[in-house]
Order: structure tokens, then C-alpha cells, then sequence
């Protein structure tokens, strides 16, 4: 089984990787995992009772008005698939156009089955729920961006 490690500065998050349903979606996930891509990114959106999204390269800039519109340079084509979007499942974000994911993703922290296959699940929380459970809860501003920094230090793969 493939895992990613995902360290924070509020701890680590682990998640099984879903090759056999997100084949392409895991192959870029690690793939920038591996290029360092998302060391230093940080947890730009965070809804209670929602979501937590990461992932956009803009937020190593302190230009807030830029962030949730980066990417790695290319998108990739959605794979949608039956796995609900339950607590802990890791999915890729994107714009309204369902081939427009790149790199950002985010990890849901209440069940929210109204994103089912509109979003490609490519993960689930296997260890560390509780360090999406405290930046999730961290105190926001308008545009749901928390006000304090929950950055993502260093994203692993291993298995």
C-alpha cells in the first residue's frame, strides 16, 4: 500500500493513496510529492464542518489575492469514481471545469457526499484526522483562509 505523509506544523497527516481508482490523480500527487512541489504551501481554505484545501504553490508569496489560483503548470484529466467523500477521504480541488486539477487538494473532515463523483477521490486519512481536525477549526478570515499559518513543511510518499 502506498502511503503519503503529509507534516505540518500542527503535526502529520498520513493517507492511503488509491492507485487502482485515481491511477493518473495518484501519479501526479506523487510526482509533485516528490519534486518537493508542496514543501512549504500552506493550508490556504479551511471550512469547519467541511474541508481543509491545500496545495496552491501562490501561498509561499504573501500576495493572499493570488491564492486558490495556482497550479503546477498543467491540469489532468478527473477521475471521477464511487468512493463517497466521507471523513478523512483526500480529493483533488478544482476550478469549474472538471479537467482543471492540478495540484491542490483537499482533505474533508465531515462527511459531505454532495461532492460525489464531481471530485476525484484519490486518498483516505488513515493517521492524523485530528491535525485536519485543528486546522479545519483554526480561526478564518472572509475568504475562509486561516488566520493563523497551517503550512505544509514536507509532503512523503512511501510503500
Amino acid at each position: 500500500m502506498s502511503k503519503a505523509t503529509i507534516e505540518t506544523n500542527f503535526g502529520n497527516i498520513v493517507f492511503e493513496l488509491f492507485p487502482n481508482t485515481a491511477p493518473e490523480t495518484v501519479r501526479n500527487f506523487v510526482n509533485l510529492a516528490k519534486s518537493n512541489f508542496y514543501d512549504g504551501t500552506l493550508f490556504h481554505r479551511v471550512i469547519p464542518g467541511f474541508m481543509i484545501q491545500g496545495g496552491d504553490p501562490n501561498t509561499k508569496k504573501p500576495d493572499k489575492s493570488k491564492w486558490g489560483l495556482g497550479g503546477p503548470g498543467h491540469t489532468i484529466k478527473a477521475e471521477f469514481n464511487s468512493k463517497s467523500h466521507l471523513r478523512g477521504i483526500v480529493s483533488m480541488a478544482r476550478a469549474t471545469d472538471p479537467n482543471s486539477a492540478g495540484s491542490q487538494f483537499f482533505i474533508v473532515t465531515t462527511d459531505s457526499t454532495f461532492l460525489d463523483k464531481q471530485y476525484t477521490v484519490f486518498g483516505q486519512v488513515l493517521q492524523g484526522i485530528n491535525v485536519a481536525d485543528k486546522i479545519v477549526n483554526l480561526q478564518r478570515d472572509k475568504n475562509d483562509c486561516p488566520l493563523q499559518e497551517a503550512k505544509i513543511l514536507r509532503v512523503s510518499i512511501s510503500g
